[in-house]
């Protein structure tokens, strides 16, 4: 499956190169949503809400309620998720309070599978540098994400799974760090972080890995109608 991407920051789309440099903005979310409709599904994260300098609430519920949505992007809380579902979030990603300081964050993971269903959960496992990096990839942890993945699978439904390393840099992603996940896991993957071309499209979906676009759509280097055509054959 091919999920487009909406990232927010300061009321606009934009997209940034390794979570902090943004190098474009995209159109209004209306437009967003006209140039997505003939996905699925709609990737929408808060990058205000990930570093904690804000949110863009209005525009997040705007969304969640006309298309169907993973949403995330400072979700610390059960009641944060709660209100995201309540605002027609189809599946909450969460990253951050997944994790503590010496691997999960099993109370926090447990109250949220409990408040709003395994099957609603995703959970953000994204690195670089070989680390599990949180707070809008500004902080790393002392563990790798093939170290924590199994414990994790408790509490979600799939994972989100960002090569930060390349994110936003149209050099193509790490095929071998995708395939290493999907060896140690049975449920859903979502890959992003640098897949630009049709072929790192096809590669993650013979390992059975979603492809999240962000920068390759917006650049136009990955064309929709293309992407389209190329989803609706599966």
């Amino acid at each position: 499956m091919i999920i487009p991407c909406i990232d927010l920051m300061d009321g606009k789309v934009v997209q940034l190169v390794q979570g902090r440099d943004k190098a474009l903005e995209g159109g209004t979310p209306e437009e967003m949503l006209a140039r997505f409709a003939a996905f699925p599904e709609i990737q929408v994260i808060d990058l205000d809400a990930a570093i904690g300098r804000g949110a863009n609430d209005a525009l997040v519920e705007f969304l969640a309620a006309r298309a169907s949505c993973r949403i995330g992007g400072g979700v610390r809380t059960v009641e944060r998720a709660r209100k995201l579902r309540e605002q027609g979030a189809r599946r909450i990603i969460v990253g951050t309070s997944a994790f503590a300081y010496n691997g999960v964050n099993a109370l926090f993971l447990k109250s949220l599978r409990d408040e709003v269903g395994k099957e609603n959960v995703v959970i953000a496992l994204d690195s670089k540098e070989g680390r599990v990096v949180v707070r809008g990839w500004r902080e790393s942890m002392n563990f790798t994400a093939m170290e924590v993945i199994s414990q994790l699978e408790p509490y979600c439904s799939g994972f989100l799974c960002t090569y930060v390393d390349k994110e936003g840099m149209m050099q193509g992603t790490d095929l071998d760090w995708f395939a290493s996940l999907r060896a140690a896991t049975k449920l859903e993957l979502t890959a992003a972080g640098g897949i630009t071309t049709i072929e790192d499209i096809h590669a993650l979906e013979a390992l059975g890995i979603h492809s999240a676009l962000g920068m390759a759509i917006y650049t136009g280097r990955l064309d929709l109608t293309e992407l389209a055509r190329l989803f609706m054959k599966k």
